[in-house]
C-alpha cells in the first residue's frame, strides 16, 4: 500500500480525491491537511464534507511545522489541491524529500515566459522544477507521466478541449491559420468552495466571465500546439463542464478522416465516443470524458462534457497516479 497526503483537502476537488484514494485497493489515506491559518483546520473531514461520514473520518489538520514534518514521514505520495502560488512554494518541498508529487493546481502546466506574471499574477521562482514537470493529461502524455516525480494535473477547461481538439490537431484535419472557438460552460463549484458573490449559486444564471484573458486559453493554445479562442460561462448547476468547439477543417478533410482520428480513443474507458450529443447529465459524478462530433461543408463541431471535479481535476489525478505507479489506469475509477 501507498501511503497519500492530500494539501488543500478542504476544498471540492480535494475532498473527491479524499474519497477515490479511499477506494484505491492500492493507496492508503495518510493525512489531510490545510493552511496552518485555515478556519478548517483541526476539524473532523466528514464535517466539512459530510457525504464522507463514515468513509473518511480523519482530521484535517494544519500544515505547520510539525505537520509538513508529519507530512513527509513515510508518505509514498503527496497531492496538492492547493492555491497556485502555495503549490508553487510547497510542490518542491516535497520533491527535495524524494516525494512524487501531483499538482491540481496551475504552478507547473505551462514552461512559457511571462506566462506566470502575466496570468498569474505572479513571477514563477521555480524554473528548474517548472521544466521538469509533465502535464498531467492521461491519454495523452501517459508515458512521461510514468517517469516523473512532478505531474502538473491538466485543468478542467482544458481537459475538456484538448481531448476533443487534440486528434484532430495530430492528425492535421485543421485548416491553416484558423482559430478553433471553444464556448465552453462550467458549474458553479468550479469557482472553489470560498465563498463570494459572484459565485454564489443564488446569484449565478448563465454568463461568460474571462472575456479574452482566461488563463486556461493559453494553456489549452500552449499543449494544443495552436492558438483557440475560448470563452467560459458559469453557469447555475453545481459540477460539470460541457464544451462546444468550431473547427475549419482543411480542404478536402472527409467524414471518414475525422472518424478516424478520433480512434485513438477506441481502447480508452475513459474517453467515450458517443453516438449523441454530449450532456452534464451523463458525465456528473462520473470519470468520463464524452466526446460527439458533427460536420457540414468543411466545418466540425464537436460536443465534449466532463465533471469538472472528477475528470477536470482529482479522477484525472488519479489516473496519473496510476500511471506514475504502475496500476491499471482505471483503477479505483471503475
Amino acid at each position: 500500500m501507498l501511503n497519500v497526503v492530500i494539501i488543500g483537502a478542504s476544498g471540492y476537488a480535494g475532498a473527491e480525491l479524499a474519497l477515490l484514494v479511499h477506494k484505491h485497493p492500492e493507496l492508503n489515506l495518510k493525512g489531510l491537511y490545510v493552511s496552518a491559518g485555515s478556519q478548517d483546520a483541526n476539524k473532523p473531514f466528514s464535517a466539512l464534507h459530510p457525504q464522507c461520514l463514515g468513509l473518511v473520518d480523519l482530521p484535517v489538520k494544519p500544515l505547520d511545522d510539525a505537520g509538513m514534518l508529519e507530512a513527509k514521514t513515510g508518505t509514498d505520495l503527496i497531492c496538492l489541491a492547493t492555491a497556485h502560488e502555495v503549490s508553487m512554494n510547497l510542490a518542491p518541498q516535497f520533491l527535495a524529500a524524494g516525494i512524487p508529487v501531483f499538482d491540481l493546481s496551475g504552478a507547473f502546466r505551462v514552461q512559457q515566459d511571462g506566462f506566470y506574471d502575466k496570468y498569474y499574477g505572479f513571477a514563477h521562482d521555480q524554473p528548474e522544477w517548472l521544466s521538469k514537470a509533465v502535464y498531467g493529461l492521461a491519454e495523452w502524455n501517459a508515458e512521461q507521466i510514468k517517469q516523473t516525480d512532478l505531474i502538473a494535473v491538466a485543468g478542467c477547461y482544458p481537459t475538456a478541449s484538448l481531448l476533443a481538439l487534440k486528434p484532430l490537431m495530430e492528425a492535421g484535419l485543421i485548416k491553416a491559420d484558423t482559430t478553433p472557438i471553444i464556448n465552453a460552460v462550467s458549474g458553479v463549484s468550479g469557482a472553489g468552495r470560498k465563498a463570494a458573490i459572484g459565485t454564489s449559486f443564488c446569484e449565478v444564471s448563465l454568463n461568460p466571465y474571462g472575456v479574452f484573458n482566461h488563463r486556461h486559453q493559453p494553456e489549452i493554445s500552449y499543449h494544443l500546439g495552436g492558438k483557440v479562442v475560448f470563452q467560459p460561462h458559469r453557469g447555475n448547476f453545481v459540477r460539470g463542464i460541457l464544451a462546444t468547439i468550431y473547427v475549419q477543417l482543411a480542404d478536402g478533410v472527409t467524414e471518414e478522416q475525422v472518424n478516424a482520428a478520433y480512434q485513438v480513443y477506441a481502447n480508452s474507458p475513459i474517453v467515450r465516443l458517443s453516438k449523441q450529443w454530449p450532456s452534464i447529465r451523463g458525465v456528473a459524478g462520473t470519470p468520463f470524458c464524452d466526446l460527439h462530433w458533427q460536420m457540414q461543408d468543411g466545418l466540425l463541431i464537436v460536443g465534449s462534457a466532463i465533471d469538472n471535479l472528477l475528470k477536470g481535476a482529482s479522477s484525472q489525478a488519479m489516473q496519473c497516479i496510476n500511471l506514475r505507479f504502475g496500476f491499471e489506469p482505471t483503477l479505483g475509477l471503475l
